[in-house]
């Protein structure tokens, strides 16, 4: 439709602002000029006690001098009463008693026939109406009564009932001599497939008007009172006034509510609205007999940013909530999106509200879980992923997901998001010093209670040392243990240099880290800082999900702070590594930290069979036990060996060389004790 200069400056010069206003606000006399149309009052945006609030009535324009809240009195209708231009343009030319003008004769005659329809419409409301009073209604009205409808709810919903029989609406209408062809075209009569009259579209049914955005009736639902009725609802067929896929029940209150600020809530059905909404959850709609439809997601983003979508609490509504996740994914904008709010087992709205009332109802709201999170709980709920081809198959399905996102800052930012509970399920609420080796055991996901936690096996736990005797968890050293010049041999100085090493390398050149996840994983970084580090290149480091949005050391920095990759880079055993001044040199780097995690791994083997050789040791070695030392022995001699050769790229200083001597020295005493030669 379009609007000429000359209509819009006549409906300016019809309305007032000061009328349109004052019906929403309390002028404050003391500060206002009602003579020179200076007016003022307390700000009906922002809910304020003082009068912040100014009208200039003759320059026809508004402004909050608390929240910068400015405009003219269309302006105004739209924010009040959270519609659009048209719809507010339309509401002032009623009030002005201007005719909205029509684009050809043609939309004028059909215009015209809506009108028609819209009256007929309006008389079946009211017959309806009445005849919810009558006694073929008992049944009818003692059902309402047991759903907690009280005669002023069944008033303000207009709530009616269908008689049971074929012409009673028909004749009704008839009587009033509305043509027959308006009853067909309104949905209230269907033709004879017999070449009889025509007969009733609702019968023996409870009667919902279901009005538009304007106010204006244009269907019915009825709830059938016959319990072997094959539909328990039924909704007017689409008509030139009615579809369904382009309608809420409840519209134009919902979206008045939602305007002032409440959410808007999304339930299934007539008496899930009507029950919000008497509980004080006003700004609520249903869609109508079907799953949600684009048109009806639009529909609510103009009346809410983010809508709660309440859920019944079974498996057909968790159903419908994935059809509306899949539905809503490529239509996502910024600060468009949706919650969930799932009921508890087999409830819906109405059903809690009559059982543990309204706040039962906003708790449950203010629990509502954003989609991502509804997304990844039905890709892992109920499954295991103990092997790498399971954890591929979640990986491709969220990334099938998040590839329908067409806005790209809202698919980075789901990206980060699953990644994070990616990482939650897989390696996140470890034990401080655990491994967690896939290669070793599962991961299975489940729910419990209201967060996800992964369970584990496996891992080479602190010093990937075996568990005692069949034990889950590495006991306390015994008292022999700890007085054992062996338990003396530390190496933990040495571990700290070349898990320094590796950080930086890997950190440097992300490209590598996932050829060297498990070595990440068995990584045990006493160092807490160290071990910090190592959980973002973990978590950060490899992209397992979607398209990688931040750098890892962008990650890094803004979880943990400038310091901990300065105070890392700046290690003098770190900053002479030859790779790290080629920054992208991949083959270097693989290379580096192969030598460094095989090294490593030699160190905690090692002192992994001289702890358990130490707490076998009872006062005389038998022929197995020495046979062990002998071949620690070995290792040991290894070992030094290959720090000789580092030296020229490592400097350990004083107080590690000092630390490596006092170790050999004590073995070598210990093997002397127990009368074993190391030549």
């Amino acid at each position: 439709m379009s609007l000429t200069p000359g209509f819009m400056d006549e409906l300016r010069s019809r309305i007032s602002i000061s009328d349109v206003v004052g019906r929403k606000v309390m002028w404050d006399q003391r500060k206002s000029n009602m003579g020179k149309g200076d007016l003022w009052a307390p700000c009906p945006f922002h809910h304020e006690k003082s009068a912040s609030f100014h009208v200039d009535d003759r320059k026809g324009y508004y402004y909050c001098f608390g929240c910068q809240a400015k405009g003219d009195a269309l302006k105004f209708v739209q924010e009040t009463e959270n519609v659009g231009f048209m719809e507010a343009v339309e509401i002032l030319a009623r009030e002005a008693g201007m005719e909205m003008p029509a684009r050809d004769p043609k939309a004028q005659q059909k215009q015209d026939r809506r009108t028609l329809l819209i009256e007929v419409m309006e008389q079946a409301v009211q017959f309806f109406r009445l005849q919810l009073k009558t006694n073929n209604a008992a049944m009818a009205r003692s059902y309402l009564q047991r759903r907690g409808l009280t005669p002023p709810a069944l008033d303000r919903w207009e709530i009616g009932f269908a008689p049971d029989g074929w012409q009673n609406l028909w004749d009704h209408l008839r009587g009033k001599n509305v043509p027959e062809d308006l009853i067909m075209a309104a949905g209230l009569a269907k033709p004879s497939t017999k070449g009889g009259r025509s007969y009733d579209t609702f019968r023996n049914r409870i009667m919902f008007p279901i009005r538009d955005a304007r106010g204006r009736a244009i269907a019915f639902g009825g709830r059938a009172m016959d319990p072997n009725d094959n539909a328990k609802y039924l909704n007017s067929p689409e008509t030139e006034l009615f579809d369904k896929g382009r309608s809420l029940y409840n519209h134009a209150p919902a979206r008045a509510a939602a305007g002032r600020g409440t959410p808007l809530i999304v339930a299934e059905g007539y008496m899930d609205v009507i029950a919000l909404s008497e509980g004080g959850f006003q700004s609520s709609v249903a869609p109508l007999g079907t799953a949600v439809t684009e048109n009806q997601l639009q529909m609510m983003w103009r009346m809410a940013d983010e809508p709660i979508i309440a859920l019944d609490g079974d498996t057909a509504g968790l159903r419908a909530a994935m059809r509306v996740i899949d539905l809503a994914l490529p239509l996502l904008q910024a600060g468009k999106s949706l919650r969930f709010a799932v009921m508890p087992d087999g409830q819906d709205p109405d059903d809690l509200i009559k059982s543990k009332g309204p706040e039962a109802v906003k708790a449950v709201l203010d629990q509502a879980m954003p989609m991502v999170k509804l997304l990844w709980q039905r890709e892992t709920e109920g499954k295991v992923f103990d092997s790498p081809e399971r954890k591929a198959a979640l990986d491709k399905a969220l990334r099938e997901k998040i590839k329908l996102i067409r806005d790209p800052s809202i698919r980075k930012h789901y990206g980060e998001d699953i990644k994070d509970l990616r990482w939650d399920l897989f390696r996140g609420n470890r034990p401080e010093g655990a491994g967690g080796d896939f290669m070793q055991g599962g991961v299975q996901g489940g729910r419990s209670g209201d967060g996800w936690k992964p369970g584990r096996k496996g891992g080479f736990g602190d010093g990937a040392r075996k568990p005692w005797k069949g034990q889950g968890v590495t006991p306390a050293p015994l008292a022999s243990t700890r007085s054992s010049l062996v338990a003396a041999a530390d190496d933990a100085a040495l571990a700290r240099v070349r898990e320094a090493v590796v950080l930086a390398v890997a950190i440097t050149t992300p490209d590598v880290i996932g050829e060297f996840e498990s070595n990440l994983e068995r990584m045990h970084c006493a160092d807490p800082d160290l071990g910090a580090l190592r959980d973002q290149v973990l978590r950060y480091g490899i992209d397992a999900s979607v398209d990688a949005p931040m750098g890892l050391k962008d990650r890094i920095l803004d979880n943990l702070g400038p310091l901990a990759l300065e105070n890392l880079m700046t290690l003098r055993h770190v900053a002479i590594i030859p790779c790290l001044r080629k920054p992208g040199d991949t083959e270097a780097a693989r290379l580096t930290l192969a030598e460094e995690f095989a090294k490593l791994e030699a160190m905690r083997g090692l002192d992994a069979e001289l702890a358990e050789a130490a707490e076998d040791l009872t006062g005389l070695a038998d022929e197995a036990l020495t046979w062990r030392l002998k071949q620690a022995a070995e290792a040991r001699n290894r070992a030094v060996r290959s720090e000789n050769e580092d030296k020229a790229t490592y400097d350990v200083g004083e107080n590690g060389a000092r630390l490596d001597r006092e170790e050999r020295d004590a073995f070598g005493a210990l093997l002397d004790r127990i009368g074993f030669s190391q030549k």
